[in-house]
């Protein structure tokens, strides 16, 4: 990222055309760029009619202008927005108008957000909000998304950072005073019982929040069998449109294709994997070695057949789904935790296939209303605040000092979890992650 004393800007409204543009721009310069191309500054917080025109005095569009002075914007810098119409050509022509500015430059992806964060208007797991509401495929991840994004997270770890911070002030009393008559005694048993009831109370949510990782990341459905079961014409069905090829020869799907589904809330990656067989070809082996490799990390297994073979052992769940229903075909053996019988040509029986898919999503996921975690950032620095905290108590007998260090670690990891203190080696890998414009 470059210094936050420059002035960027960028498109922050979806590809053009479209029927309104919002091109954004903050830092120290944004007011003096407001005035080059609309002949002055609105009125604070007041969207303003303007004719934008270049350093040429050539039209560039009839906009609006707005206008945030620091702090009270976004990103806590003055921050200026033009509402344009959204052609290609009048987007070209403003952002060049603003790059033949002294002192301007193109923003880099999630650095809007990133200056929000270092001024304080927002904390890292809000920010992390942000980018998850903006990838959000479905409706249940973008209430998900939405409840991060207004702090949920970083208010609860505030709140036990808070009591962390208090313990250690019971511990420093009693290092420092211990020989003042009114400081009362068991200083540090309470601070060892307030970390015990905050050790067992982030246990629990550490116990109960892994759906809302789940949620975030989906789950991942793999469709396998024998050549020419089925597998692409079935794949079709549930996505409703073509997003394979189909063709009664063997062998044709080479590689994995994936169909992202969201089955009422829940987001779903459909995978079409080849056929498993003994082939020559080297192309159709690699084909078959990654379509078992995505069947073994998937949640779950349709094994697809249409003469009965038995499924081979995979480490997620398996249903074997008999297809071509409309043919005579033998049942199939082995074992199963579910068996379905369905016409992927004719569609009998995809339906019933599809309802029991979103009851599998609807189990697996759980209620994630309340889910405080959504990320393996998230759980990894929870766990290193009960390790902290238990640790605090292995040594509570050995003395103060070494009870208020492990109490310091506790806070030091709730601390990073909302970006407080020491982030930096992590900052550029979540911001890179933004779009441009956010």
């Amino acid at each position: 990222m470059h210094s936050t004393g420059q002035t960027i800007f960028a498109l922050s409204s979806g590809r053009p055309p479209a029927a309104i543009a919002v091109v954004r721009l903050s830092g120290p310069r944004a007011a003096m760029a407001v005035e080059s191309l609309a002949g002055g500054l609105p009125p604070a917080r007041a969207a303003q009619r303007v004719m934008l025109r270049d350093r040429h005095g050539q039209a560039i569009d009839d906009a609006l202008a707005l206008w945030f002075p620091a702090p009270r914007s976004a990103t806590g810098e003055d921050v200026a927005e033009f509402h344009i119409h959204g052609g290609r050509a009048v987007l070209e022509a403003l952002l060049g108008a603003l790059s033949a500015i002294e002192g301007l430059r193109p923003a880099e992806p999630g650095e809007f957000t990133r200056r929000a964060f270092e001024n304080g208007k927002i904390d890292l797991t809000a920010a992390e909000g942000i980018d998850d509401l903006i990838h959000a495929d479905t409706d249940r991840q973008r209430r998900q998304a939405l409840r991060q994004m207004q702090g949920v997270l970083g208010e609860q770890a505030e709140a036990w950072r808070k009591r962390i911070i208090d313990a250690m002030a019971l511990v420093t009393a009693a290092i420092d005073f211990a020989d003042e008559a009114d400081v009362p005694a068991g200083l540090l048993d309470q601070a060892l019982d307030e970390a015990a009831a905050l050790r067992a109370e982030i246990i629990g949510v550490l116990a109960s929040s892994r759906h809302g990782e789940r949620l975030r990341e989906g789950l991942v459905v793999a469709i396998a069998g024998p050549p020419n079961a089925g597998k692409s014409t079935l794949l079709n069905r549930l996505a409703r449109r073509e997003a394979a090829i189909v063709s009664p020869y063997a062998g044709t799907t080479r590689d994995v294709i994936e169909v992202h589904l969201d089955l009422d809330g829940y987001p779903l990656t459909l995978l079409d994997t080849a056929g498993l067989r003994d082939t020559e070809d080297p192309v159709e082996q690699e084909g078959i070695r990654r379509a078992r490799h995505r069947a073994e990390a998937a949640d779950l297994v349709l094994w697809l057949t249409d003469r009965g073979e038995p499924p081979p052992d995979f480490p997620a769940p398996v249903w074997v789904v008999e297809t071509k229903s409309d043919a005579d075909s033998p049942p199939s053996a082995g074992k199963a935790a579910r068996r379905f019988r369905i016409s992927a040509l004719g569609g009998e029986g995809v339906e019933d296939l599809s309802v029991a898919l979103a009851r599998f999503a609807e189990d697996a996921l759980g209620a994630t209303e309340s889910a405080l975690i959504t990320r393996t950032r998230h759980r990894q620095l929870l766990k290193a605040t009960v390790e902290a905290l238990g640790a605090a108590a292995v040594v509570g007998d050995q003395g103060e000092e070494l009870v208020a260090e492990e109490l310091r670690r506790a806070a030091d990891a709730l601390g990073r979890l909302t970006g407080r203190i020491d982030v930096e080696d992590i900052l550029d890998v979540i911001f890179r992650e933004f779009c441009i414009g956010k």
